[in-house]
């Protein structure tokens, strides 16, 4: 059963195999993740279930996601770094917006993450917890299950606490690493050749 991509203008792409130099993308109670054609999912991700990932969007090594018992968003331009994994309770999807930027080996369970906001490397964000737009939760933190982040807020430590807010520099800083992301996976795809294999166009 085919993998089915969104083109960036809206029409639905050819299938491509999970195979080879690719992601593993698998269905789930037969629902197939539905990831954008410019987006990036490097090989050795695994992507299941109701999952879509879009324009632009990049998810990076050994990274999980796994829309299986509820979805998973993950909006425009956003980076999810190696080794994260998003996953999510029955009934509490993980919704991630756009130019959103989680960072390595991070865990986002059944949570909803704002506009532009930031997860840190290695923190940790529970379930029906919600980060507002433009926030950001420091690597290691810890978000408690139900807790409400305030946009642009800082969080930091276990459990996460808000320490006030981001310097201008530093949040100048934060907010241009979706940008560089997204150009970093088209980078990678050129540099691994993807766009030359026969499955780009749905052949073997």
């Amino acid at each position: 059963m085919p993998i089915e991509i969104d083109e960036p203008s809206g029409d639905r792409a050819v299938a491509i195999p999970p195979v080879g130099l690719r992601a593993i993308v698998l269905p789930f109670d037969g629902v197939w993740p539905r990831i954008a054609a410019d987006a990036w999912v490097a090989p050795g991700a695994v992507v299941v279930g109701d999952v879509e990932i879009g324009s632009g969007a990049t998810v990076w090594f050994q990274t999980t996601i796994r829309g299986d018992v509820a979805p998973v968003r993950i909006g425009a331009r956003s980076n999810v770094q190696d080794g994260a994994v998003l996953h999510v309770d029955p009934g509490t999807p993980c919704l991630v917006g756009e130019d959103v930027t989680i960072g390595h080996g991070a865990i986002v369970h059944g949570t909803r993450v704002g506009d532009g906001a930031t997860i840190g490397m290695g923190a940790i964000v529970l379930s029906r917890s919600t980060i507002g737009a433009g926030a950001v939760v420091a690597a290691g933190a810890l978000v408690a299950e139900d807790a409400v982040v305030a946009p642009d807020a800082l969080v930091m430590g276990v459990p996460a606490k808000e320490r006030g807010a981001l310097d201008p520099e530093r949040r100048a800083a934060l907010a241009g690493i979706p940008a560089r992301y997204t150009a970093l996976g088209a980078r990678y795809r050129v540099a691994l050749a993807l766009d030359e294999r026969p499955e780009r166009t749905g052949g073997r």
